[in-house]
């Protein structure tokens, strides 16, 4: 097979299978895909009709979730044997095209074989709305979520003492915010699956059955999906009194960081799940610009805060819900 063979339809389909289980602001999945025949090059592309225009209103976690998807591909391609050669942003006229990738019969080298590593975690990774053990992170497994992040071009910290409830605190300020901005509770309510019928049958947002339970004590940084309205046996529990938590960041603020952050992200997310580890995110003062700045490394004022993870040792979340591959791919020739 030559660098530029196509690969069958159904494989393309596979492929990109694995691509959108990747994680996304409010599950709103928002990427398109393209599969040209002719060169074996993947396109990838934003959705702006996924876009939250109060939320999310210069796409920045829009792109951190097609990043995520973008890794998750260059995962499985390695799996089906492939290297793949990502160009990222590649026409400055079209900012929805986010990524160019060439596929070529992987050489088995480091990063290949690492990649195929993280393969089992793909399906196995959920966001886990839950309460975590209030158990140490132990420190090797701390030192490989930090190379992963930095074998993507981010840099992945660990908040401590003082630093970690500033953390939790704009977490908690943005939340009292959101709760009451009716441009953000448009957004939370078109991506939230309420009742039943609509969260069995629904390909996109979070269900009922992910929100977890209600936060009742605890400082963990949890988004409340139900706005809050009362939802069926949901319930209410304490979550941890010192959660873990860790801080994405890089060293720039534009498009292609977010890309490049949300492949981090998904590094270290696969990762974190294969050593046991369930995980969460907490992007509500990321949300909002004067709460996102002070989130930088107050030692050093650098660094562009993209992302605020929380792990630990619980249940791993349920499965949301996927829209099926043949709405968002196109294979031509």
């Amino acid at each position: 097979m030559t660098a530029s063979s196509p690969l069958a339809d159904a494989r393309v389909s596979e492929l990109v299978g694995e691509a959108v289980v990747a994680p996304s602001m409010h599950n709103a999945q928002p990427w398109r895909f393209r599969y040209s025949r002719e060169s074996g090059t993947f396109r990838l592309y934003a959705d702006p009709e996924r876009a939250m225009l109060r939320s999310d209103p210069d796409g920045r976690a829009l792109r951190i979730g097609c990043g995520a998807a973008l890794f998750n591909l260059r995962v499985a391609l390695a799996t089906a044997g492939f290297h793949a050669d990502v160009a990222l942003l590649p026409d400055p006229q079209d900012t929805t095209l986010l990524a160019l990738v060439h596929t070529a019969p992987s050489d088995d080298g480091e990063e290949v074989t690492g990649l195929r590593l993280l393969a089992p975690a793909i399906r196995r990774r959920h966001t886990s709305r839950y309460p975590f053990a209030e158990k140490a992170i132990p420190e090797d497994i701390r030192a490989g979520l930090v190379d992963a992040a930095q074998r993507e071009g981010a840099v992945l910290s660990f908040p401590e003492s003082w630093q970690a409830r500033w953390v939790e605190e704009l977490a908690e300020e943005a939340e009292a915010r959101n709760l009451t901005d009716q441009g953000r509770e448009r957004d939370l309510a078109r991506w939230t699956r309420t009742g039943a019928e609509e969260a069995d049958t629904a390909t996109d947002g979070v269900p009922e059955y992910a929100f977890g339970p209600r936060k009742h004590g605890g400082r963990a940084p949890m988004r409340d999906f139900s706005g809050g309205q009362p939802v069926t046996d949901r319930g209410t529990t304490p979550f941890e009194e010192t959660p873990h938590l860790a801080v994405v960041s890089t060293d720039g603020d534009q498009p292609v960081h977010w890309l490049r952050a949300g492949q981090a992200i998904q590094r270290v997310l696969l990762l974190a799940t294969l050593k046991g580890l369930a995980t969460s995110f907490s992007t509500q003062a990321l949300e909002w610009p004067d709460l996102r700045w002070p989130l930088r490394d107050p030692l050093t004022g650098t660094g562009q805060v993209q992302m605020i993870l929380r792990l630990g040792y619980g249940p791993q979340g349920p499965a949301t819900p996927r829209r099926p591959v043949r709405d968002v791919l196109v294979i031509e020739d």
